[in-house]
């Protein structure tokens, strides 16, 4: 693993890159491919049902149907290679992480739109791990105003973490590229609170 490298983003917003953070990139990325239930859910625009351009899955630990990613999907159970990400992503962060979204970008054609993770569930200033496996994509971040923008390339095996109010006041996407070919998954660690009874 290679050293981290903080950005602060501005005076509340931050990432952490740790290159190369998971060693058998490739293999978890082979299991996960192949042993995962992949979707391909559907997303309203001007009006009609559209799929998405990737596959989806969530995997939650005693998750309740209130506190469910954006999906009536019920949560899959943690495959071995997740739950072992999980444990380390805990002790790396100190954040109970008890979900992980899971995004396969089949190709470049394969994109996700502008977004941050602000489900209000996750509270005001959700700490989210992202994991990357595979064919290395841009990830660009912008804050909302516009008056700021980055990116950085992530893949085989990189993690990143953003902080702060960076959910709060920027957003984040993976645009469309015709330069890769290969698969890419992507692993979004969230901390969920327990829904009020």
């Amino acid at each position: 693993m290679g050293p981290c490298q903080r950005t602060d983003l501005d005076g509340s917003c931050w990432i952490d890159l740790h290159p190369g953070w998971v060693a058998d990139h490739e293999t978890v990325l082979d299991e996960l491919t192949e042993q995962t239930s992949w979707a391909q859910q559907s997303i309203t625009l001007f009006g009609r049902q559209v799929p998405q351009p990737r596959l989806t899955a969530w995997f939650g630990l005693g998750m309740d149907v209130r506190t469910r990613y954006r999906t009536t999907a019920p949560a899959e159970p943690w495959p071995p290679p997740l739950e072992a990400m999980r444990r380390d992503l805990e002790a790396h962060t100190g954040v109970p992480f008890n979900s992980a979204l899971a995004n396969l970008y089949r190709d470049g054609g394969d994109a996700v739109a502008w977004h941050a993770d602000d489900e209000p569930a996750l509270g005001p200033a959700p700490v989210i791990a992202s994991v990357s496996l595979g064919a290395p994509r841009r990830f660009r971040l912008r804050r909302r105003d516009g008056s700021l923008a980055t990116e950085v390339t992530l893949g085989r095996g990189d993690l990143l973490v953003m902080g702060g109010d960076t959910q709060r006041l920027w957003v984040h996407c993976v645009p469309r590229t015709k330069a890769v070919t290969g698969p890419r998954v992507n692993l979004t660690f969230r901390a969920y609170a327990a829904p009020a009874s």
